[in-house]
């Protein structure tokens, strides 16, 4: 079975950066990103798998009890996703939002951009 580009939208969010588990978030990013993948964060770019799931794990560490919410449907054009985010403590109002923007090719995500606006303060 192919990804669509929604549910590679869907699966970068919740089931890597949402995944507190190193084994399934490995999995997911092995399913879910081209192996020489290019994520560009505000202050950094990340190139391929192993750096994504080193920066994920990171920034799992960071705020181990936050989460990511979806904040809209996933909107798509050709082989391009867009999904906004809400992200914060579980079960309190985000701390941020954002958007990830993602092109997609051969059922992965080969490009990852991630905009993030604060909204708060981490506690």
């Amino acid at each position: 079975m192919t990804n669509t580009v929604a549910d590679l939208m869907r699966r970068n969010l919740l089931d890597v950066f949402n995944e507190p588990d190193p084994e399934r978030r490995g999995a997911a990013i092995a399913e879910t990103y081209a192996e020489d993948v290019v994520w560009h964060e505000p202050d950094r770019v990340v190139r391929g798998r192993e750096a994504l799931d080193e920066r994920a794990t990171e920034l799992r560490a960071q705020a181990p009890d936050w989460v990511f919410h979806p904040d809209g449907p996933v909107s798509v054009n050709d082989d391009l996703g867009h999904l906004g985010f809400q992200y914060g403590p579980a079960g309190q109002p985000p701390v941020a939002t954002g958007m990830d923007i993602a092109h997609c090719k051969d059922g992965v995500i080969i490009e990852l951009y991630t905009i993030v606006a604060e909204v708060g303060q981490p506690s």
